[in-house]
């Protein structure tokens, strides 16, 4: 649908009490969260690229399928970081302390149906650990996670593909284009140039072998790809598949009676193991 029935807004803090509730009946209990993160962005872009673009994008997705979307939030994951003017890098157990309040603070106003969409790769994992999380105590509201950074596939549509192979990546190409899609004002293109995207691929490791400072070794300029050749068209065209994305999950998680009740079933089995039929 484009827009909700009484046409109220879907930004959470412009909403006065009464059309909070009101919005709540037209999301079904929805209430999506855009989780973005504060870290430089190459030469090109700025620092809460993360945080605009999907926030961008799931305003976008609410015109189609009308969901409530929560204040800006960026206490993520970063600590790869640490070592780049501007990073802010939370600790461990706020991330996780933080990220548990504040969905069970939108379950207690109503949010039965949270959606986490995550605009920042190094969140990933963090969602993925916190969604498993909230089945350690019983809750009466589900947690879903939007992850994919293009939840609308990965195949290509007319616009989106890349200006050429290789310059796409942490603050290349489609994520500089992105923020040229909104806000152009804050992309400096001109100094894509300044700092070198290379992979450096210093570790010699198996690839099965993990370790944190793997990110670093690779991209110490935080600069992956190459992003002069962005451009808002090829911007506008990654937001809306973004979008639709974005949208046809919030529709298929409104429809959604079968988590909420295997949740329950979860939590009544997990009070009284020894009488889980095996």
């Amino acid at each position: 649908m484009a827009a909700n029935a009484q046409n109220v807004s879907a930004h959470w803090e412009e909403l006065t009490a009464e059309d909070f509730v009101k919005a709540l009946d037209d999301a079904k209990g929805v209430c999506v969260l855009p989780f973005g993160i504060i870290e430089k962005h190459g030469p090109s872009g700025p620092m809460g690229t993360d945080l605009l673009n999907v926030r961008y994008a799931t305003f976008e997705a609410v015109k189609k399928e009308y969901a409530i979307v929560f204040p800006e939030y960026y206490f993520g994951q970063i600590f790869e970081a640490k070592h780049q003017p501007g990073t802010i890098a939370y600790s461990t157990h706020l991330q996780l302390e933080l990220l548990g309040e504040t969905t069970a603070e939108m379950a207690r106003n109503g949010c039965k149906k949270v959606v986490i969409v995550s605009g920042h790769g190094g969140n990933t994992s963090l969602i993925q650990y916190f969604a498993q999380t909230t089945l350690e105590t019983p809750k009466d509201y589900v947690v879903y996670a939007i992850t994919g950074l293009n939840p609308a596939g990965r195949t290509p549509v007319p616009g989106t593909q890349a200006s050429k192979p290789g310059v796409d990546g942490h603050a290349g190409e489609g994520e500089i284009a992105s923020v040229m899609a909104h806000r152009p004002d804050l992309v400096h293109t001109d100094r894509a140039g300044e700092e070198s995207g290379r992979d450096l691929n210093r570790l010699d490791l198996p690839s099965s072998v993990y370790t944190g400072i793997w990110w670093y070794s690779k991209f110490p300029n935080h600069y992956q790809g190459d992003a002069g050749g962005a451009t808002a068209e090829r911007g506008r065209a990654l937001t809306q598949q973004r979008a639709d994305g974005i949208a046809a999950a919030i529709r298929a998680i409104k429809s959604d009676q079968v988590a909420p009740r295997l949740q329950k079933e979860f939590f009544d089995e997990s009070a009284k193991p020894t009488a889980t039929k095996q």
